[in-house]
């Protein structure tokens, strides 16, 4: 307690300088998943990637990230073990997120697309074990974030596929699948608008203060679907014809009409992603930040400050922006070969997961789930379209994950640990 009031303002500098470190490695090594399959595909240029990411990103962590933020904060570690020594948790989270920043520029610098989910976790729980011992973890939590890392990528692939197959018989399969892309273009938008606007609303915004019923919830998110599905059919319609293109490939034509429509699920990925991954930098933050206004009182539930998501949304705008480009290529080209109607698929599958996730308080990892609607768009052309050492070498940076963000959450929390007590 008395370390707390001698240095609470110092721990809580230390926390935002270690939260904007924290952020900045998500959005560096995530860009990858966020915006991969855009560029990939050729449907938008790396330049127009990071803008979108920029205001879209920013946008979900500060309208939608207070649920998983939650669940990062508390969920993990059982505050009774530590109630009467608050300091073990506030060093221990300030040890969580220098280990996983630590990983995510290691990790990024060398192009590996880890999870920032698995960082966290696996940081927290290695500094709990170190800490205190075995019994201060939720297991249970852990188990079903576990689950949500074999769950999340089959649910990312399966809509992916569907949606592939839905475009094989409703378009590429039409007598005329140029006329058939631009008739049924709007009604694919309208649903990237209308998943992602439900979810948000009818979950999302509970820290702004605003909550719907569940028929206002679906009306709203209708008009907005509704609106955006309008302006899809607007750029759509400027789309031509071009018979040259055709001749070297007859769906050439086809996939010119994806190109604006990929635009919007960019900024659906974005946002969803802003909403889930944001939890994993300021969810420590927000404990230190708890403990130190609280005096030390380890409390069950806090106030999510907002100032806390908007350094969160910051921290994930400049890794895009500076760091971005060097995990970009693994998920945007070398899964498997994206055009904007498979990029279009993947995307769309992996916005609507994490969206549902992030709302359900599931901290999933948007790797995962990028990973499996990629590998869902490449199973719908045959299990030959897809590169598997390439699938091999992610799953394997995946496992490593885990266990480095513990071990280096454990040896920083000593560190700190002889620093201040």
């Amino acid at each position: 307690m008395e370390v707390i009031a001698q240095h609470g303002t110092l721990f809580i500098i230390i926390a935002v300088i270690f939260g904007l470190y924290m952020t900045w490695g998500i959005g560096a090594n995530d860009v990858a998943n966020v915006m991969g399959t855009s560029v990939g595909s050729g449907a938008i240029t790396v330049k127009t990637a990071i803008i979108i990411a920029a205001i879209f990103e920013f946008a979900g962590a500060a309208l939608a990230g207070g649920h998983v933020t939650s669940t990062i904060r508390k969920g993990i570690i059982d505050p009774d073990a530590i109630s009467g020594s608050p300091e073990i948790l506030l060093l221990g989270m300030l040890a969580a997120l220098l280990a996983a920043a630590v990983w995510l520029m290691v990790a990024s610098w060398r192009g590996w697309p880890v999870s920032t989910t698995h960082s966290i976790v696996g940081a927290v729980v290695g500094f709990a074990i170190a800490a205190i011992g075995l019994e201060a973890v939720n297991w249970g939590k852990i188990s079903q974030i576990v689950a949500s890392w074999v769950v999340s990528p089959l649910l990312g692939g399966t809509i992916a596929f569907v949606l592939m197959m839905s475009i094989r018989k409703l378009i590429l399969n039409a007598e005329h699948p140029f006329e058939a892309a631009k008739r049924w273009g709007p009604v694919y938008v309208f649903l990237v608008g209308f998943i992602i606007s439900l979810v948000t609303i009818f979950k999302g915004l509970k820290h702004l203060k605003i909550e719907l019923s569940g028929p206002a919830s679906f009306l709203v998110a209708a008009v907005i679907g509704l609106g955006i599905a309008f302006i899809g059919h607007l750029l759509i319609k400027k789309v031509k014809v071009d018979s040259e293109a055709d001749k070297d490939f007859h769906y050439a034509s086809v996939e010119k009409v994806f190109v604006p429509m990929m635009l919007f699920t960019a900024c659906g990925m974005a946002f969803a992603h802003g909403s889930n991954d944001v939890a994993n930098g300021v969810g420590p933050m927000a404990a230190v930040v708890g403990l130190v206004q609280s005096g030390g009182e380890v409390a069950q539930k806090s106030e999510l400050p907002i100032w806390i998501l908007l350094v969160g949304g910051i921290g994930i705008v400049v890794g895009l922006a500076t760091y971005g480009y060097k995990v970009m290529q693994t998920i945007g080209t070398k899964i498997t070969e994206l055009t904007p109607t498979r990029g279009f698929c993947a995307t769309m599958a992996a916005a609507t997961t994490v969206v549902l996730a992030s709302r359900t308080g599931m901290p999933v990892s948007t790797t995962h789930i990028a990973v499996g609607g990629v590998i869902g768009v490449g199973v719908a052309r045959g299990i030959g379209a897809i590169d598997l050492r390439v699938i091999g070498g992610i799953v394997m940076s995946w496992i490593i994950t885990l266990p480095i963000g513990g071990c280096l959450a454990a040896l920083f929390y000593f560190t700190m640990r002889g620093i201040f007590l």
